[in-house]
């Protein structure tokens, strides 16, 4: 039987922590906000999800459904600073208690539910504590199951006030009232509770690959208890291990129970200073070096870290201890992470203010400098391996890249951080134009293919472009910069004219682009007049365009303009 468990889930634990670090009064409480992440809605506030805004959501569908809402900045250090306060509060009832994520974490019911007589007392009583330290508890959800998995799916079932509770007869065995920010699932009942459910939740709560997950639903397994109605050894043999996880989930089965090894103390890795440390960085730095032994003698062994135990010392005997769980196992970068998360508000020391829910910086929570830091990989499973999708897809390196994006966006300005995007023109460089990159979601191909493919209607080519094939090199007009200029004349040596009919004085001979030697022109063709925008006297544009070739295989895209030649782009 799996592990009584009980998970707070904090929906909008970002909104919250920025908030806090904003100050009192900094930030209405009652105004819509929500926070973005690579384009995708993070988190938003108790106003923004009632006018339509949901977790996942595009940034641009997002702010057309609530475009009074406020945008707030993603930190996620910031968030799992101040999110330790709250962490240490339910430490008061039971050491056992992993943390997920900022905003998400779970605790072992079976002592302290005895203690406080019975799962409902123990969930009201955490509820309690933490809305007194801070101030605000929209958003939430506490869900008691058993195990990891069911539990998750409750607590963020509860968050949801607009889910309805389960009912008895098909499959619901919990208990919640509608409206309730807490769902219990009566002992023994896990399978039940989870039948119904779509399955999306393997996803969201379980840590199963999304791919799969849709792979899931293509074939028809539209629920939960669809694939466990499936036998586990043809799940397995179709699907792999992680096809045998997410039946062993879907089934109500804890997964630690089946592929957890237990692991040898020889599998810990730490780091002791001769000298103390008290500053962060030098910290994080050794526990990138540490987190990076750890998962090279993991993945020798063919094993990944689901739980991890962080500990720091100081030289005065204080002590950090904390556990983070990850479903889908914990990676190097995803390690230094939550080493960080953990010694920032150690070392630093941040509270939260009683009863108004804004973040203060409290006198340093250690007196000394840190003399041992510890890396201890509490559960273990068997690793598959990165199974890359057939036809490519979204990989490791783009989600990097993608948060790259966006902490650079942060730090020097969206209009800073640009990507290309199609409009149409007729000539090179008015075809696209740069929009910032927080506007597009780079992982998601559709999103980015849509950007930089014409309409579906603008099957034909632009009326009045350049035929394909396309300039390699286009002059940024956005920049300011403007276009070199260029001489080109004919065999007499004369200079090539364009007249008002669009027609050449002479077949071109020889060019000359800025301060370069001339060059010999060997084909050539055009000239193409444009003549657009003729009622806007601020706007309006003639030129002829002309394509020539040069000896040295260059072709070059130019433009006749009141008298004078121009080189729009270049042919490569």
């Amino acid at each position: 039987m799996n592990e009584r468990t009980l998970t707070l889930w904090w929906s909008g634990w970002p909104v919250v922590a920025a908030r806090a670090a904003a100050g009192p009064g900094a930030i209405d409480p009652a105004q819509a906000a929500m926070v973005v992440r690579a384009n995708r809605v993070i988190a938003c506030s108790p106003a923004a999800a009632a006018a339509g805004v949901q977790r996942g959501q595009r940034r641009r569908v997002a702010q057309q459904r609530c475009p009074e809402a406020v945008l707030l900045d993603d930190d996620p250090d910031r968030d799992a600073r101040l999110f330790e306060p709250v962490v240490q509060a339910i430490e008061r009832f039971t050491p056992r208690l992993d943390v997920v994520e900022p905003g998400w974490l779970a605790i072992a019911t079976r002592g302290p539910s005895r203690y406080f007589g019975g799962d409902q007392r123990l969930t009201e009583q955490i509820v309690a504590d933490v809305a007194e330290l801070v101030g605000e508890i929209d958003g939430y959800g506490v869900g008691v199951a058993d195990g990891r998995f069911a539990s998750a799916t409750a607590a963020r079932r509860a968050a949801d006030a607009t889910v309805p509770p389960a009912r008895p007869g098909r499959g619901g065995t919990s208990s919640r009232r509608q409206g309730d920010r807490i769902e219990i699932v009566e002992p023994g009942a896990t399978a039940a509770f989870l039948a119904p459910l779509a399955i999306d939740w393997l996803a969201d709560t379980g840590g199963v690959d999304p791919g799969l997950v849709g792979l899931f639903a293509r074939l028809g397994l539209l629920t939960l208890g669809d694939l466990a109605d499936l036998a586990a050894t043809d799940v397995t043999a179709r699907f792999g291990p992680d096809g045998g996880r997410a039946h062993a989930l879907a089934s109500g089965t804890d997964e630690t129970a089946l592929q957890t090894r237990v692991p040898t103390p020889l599998r810990a890795v730490e780091r002791a200073f001769d000298e103390p440390v008290l500053q962060l960085e030098p910290l994080v730095f050794v526990g990138k070096q540490l987190a990076d032994e750890l998962v090279d003698d993991l993945e020798a062994a063919g094993l990944s870290c689901v739980r991890l135990a962080v500990t720091a010392e100081t030289e005065h005997g204080e002590r950090s201890e904390r556990s983070w769980y990850r479903a889908g196992g914990l990676s190097p970068l995803a390690m230094v992470e939550r080493v960080r998360w953990q010694l920032d508000g150690w070392v630093n020391g941040t509270s939260m203010s009683v009863g108004t829910g804004s973040a203060s910086s409290a006198p340093s929570a250690i007196t000394a400098g840190v003399v041992l830091l510890r890396l201890d990989p509490v559960e273990l499973r068997p690793s598959g391996g990165d199974q890359q999708a057939l036809w490519g897809g979204t990989s490791a390196a783009d989600e990097r890249a993608a948060r790259a994006i966006a902490h650079l966006a942060g730090i020097v300005g969206e209009e800073a951080v640009k990507v290309p995007a199609w409009q149409g023109g007729r000539l090179p460089g008015d075809r696209y134009r740069w929009i910032p990159a927080t506007t597009v979601d780079v992982t998601d191909p559709d999103d980015t293919a849509e950007r930089l493919r014409p309409p579906v209607a603008q099957t034909h080519p632009w009326p009045g472009a350049i035929p394909a094939p396309s300039p390699a090199m286009v002059l940024d007009r956005s920049t300011g910069e403007r276009p070199p200029a260029a001489e080109l004349v004919d065999a007499d040596g004369c200079p090539v004219t364009v007249n008002g009919r669009g027609m050449i004085s002479a077949a071109p001979a020889a060019i000359t682009v800025g301060s370069h030697r001339p060059q010999t022109v060997v084909a050539w063709a055009g000239p193409w007049p444009l003549d657009e925008r003729w009622w806007d006297t601020r706007r309006h544009r003639r030129l002829a365009r002309l394509q020539v070739v040069t000896d040295d295989g260059t072709a070059r895209l130019l433009a006749a303009r009141r008298g004078r030649w121009w080189v729009l782009a270049t042919y490569l």
